[in-house]
């Protein structure tokens, strides 16, 4: 008769030895689930109906809509227009076109809800700019990186539906509000942490613009903003559902791109289409396994064994939470977000949640917050990887400057892990406790 024990060393085993041996995490967790179901004499359809199961979810369509439009505003020139709105704003302060980069990125965040997409659309215009202008190319891309991480946690968010899904049905407009101020902070803090940086290294200020010129670029800008007011608006509100607005959102961001700013034909739209679809594919393939593998994980109760342990290191509240927190950490750095968040739910929020009485929503933005600073980090930081291929530089000359820009980061996680407030005033002042 199969040991469940086994079983549970047989998952986790195998997933570790994949994982090193770099095989895609799709893979990784399919496998796994596969080999553990032979050996537990579970029949294979049933990891098939669990893969199918994982992905047949209404609120899961809103997420292929969220990619889309994202793609489409990022190649029809929102971003630039972003860059131009964010100057005038903040580009007269030391270190301009560094507080225009993070300014430029909590915009962009609120439109595409990815930090890869806003390194690739913000990086590639403002990188080779700030080194023209004299910038350190470390800082550069540091900076630009760092600042990417606001699309993980300012609404819209599909990681944030990921989310929602793995806890078992957390309301998404209540976890898209929760996002919002701890966003906006890690946006102010960067913009902080990057004036004494341009203070210490004299970095310049940006020109004066024209008042003439700044309400073109103002009205201009707010066309494609007006993307994430639909979104986040029609759910709040309850006109919508997630996956409404993300739907009447991805038709108002083709007519904008196409219709109005018009600086891509309509023949582009072919591979905006191809580009939505692979990157579709690869998060529900990634979300039907690791359904599979979450499930096995349940049926082998390996929940509760990670909260019997983690609760018997100790019965402090804040010195557990600091253990999750690395433990994010660290699994951040190397693991992509949208796996771990699939994976460290169902283990984490039995503690979190259940022991500790966190509310779902912080539980979800303090896990995005987490996982969106891996993507900044080595190994696998993917939002660092693309940051420094535009810069053509290497993670090993970014790193010194990314320092200063991790301990800020650092130290708004700690605030929204022990404030609750910070995560839970704009939700229970719009939607009711």
């Amino acid at each position: 008769m199969p040991n469940p024990a086994t079983g549970s060393t047989l998952l986790l085993g195998l997933f570790l030895i994949l994982l090193v041996l770099r095989v895609p995490i799709t893979f990784v967790l399919a496998i796994s689930s596969i080999v553990t179901a032979l050996y537990l004499n579970i029949p294979l359809l049933a990891i098939v109906q669990r893969m199918a199961q994982g992905v047949n979810s209404f609120s899961l369509l809103a997420i292929p809509f969220f990619i889309l439009a994202g793609e489409i505003m990022s190649q029809g020139g929102i971003s630039n227009r972003l860059i131009q709105f964010s100057n005038i704003l903040v580009g007269r302060v030391r270190g301009g076109l560094a507080q225009v980069n993070v300014l430029a990125s909590m915009f962009f965040g609120g439109i595409s809800g990815s930090a890869v997409a806003d390194v690739s659309s913000i990086g590639t215009m403002l990188i080779p700019m700030m080194k023209k202008k004299g910038y350190d190319a470390d800082f550069s891309v540091a900076i630009t990186v760092t600042s990417a991480c606001q699309g993980v946690i300012i609404p819209p968010s599909h990681n944030m539906i990921i989310y929602a899904l793995a806890a078992g049905g957390v309301s998404v407009g209540r976890l898209f509000l929760g996002g919002f101020v701890p966003g906006v902070m890690l946006g102010l803090a960067l913009m902080i942490i990057s004036y004494v940086i341009a203070v210490k290294r004299n970095y310049p200020k940006e020109d004066k613009v024209s008042l003439k010129e700044a309400l073109k670029v103002s009205k201009d800008a707010f066309l494609g903003l007006f993307t994430a007011v639909i979104i986040i608006g029609g759910v709040i509100i309850g006109i919508f559902t997630a996956t409404e607005s993300a739907a009447i959102a991805t038709v108002y961001a083709f007519v904008i791109t196409f219709f109005v700013y018009k600086e891509i034909p309509l023949s582009r739209f072919k591979g905006i289409l191809y580009a939505s679809l692979r990157t579709l594919a690869m998060v529900m393939g990634l979300i039907a396994a690791a359904s599979a593998f979450g499930w096995l994980m349940a049926f082998l109760r390996i929940p509760e064994s990670a909260t019997r342990l983690l609760l018997s290191i100790t019965d402090n509240r804040i010195v557990l939470l600091l253990l999750i927190n690395v433990l994010l950490l660290v699994l951040g750095a190397i693991m992509d977000m949208a796996p771990l968040i699939l994976i460290t739910t169902p283990i984490l929020y039995p503690v979190v949640v259940g022991s500790l009485g966190m509310d779902p929503v912080q539980f979800g933005v303090m896990l995005i917050l987490n996982l969106g600073i891996g993507l900044t980090t080595p190994p696998v930081g993917s939002a660092l990887f693309v940051g420094c291929a535009v810069g053509r530089i290497s993670i090993e000359q970014v790193t010194k400057s990314l320092l200063p820009l991790w301990g800020t980061m650092i130290i708004v996680l700690l605030m929204v892990t022990f404030i609750p407030d910070l995560v839970m005033f704009v939700p229970n002042l719009i939607m009711g406790q």
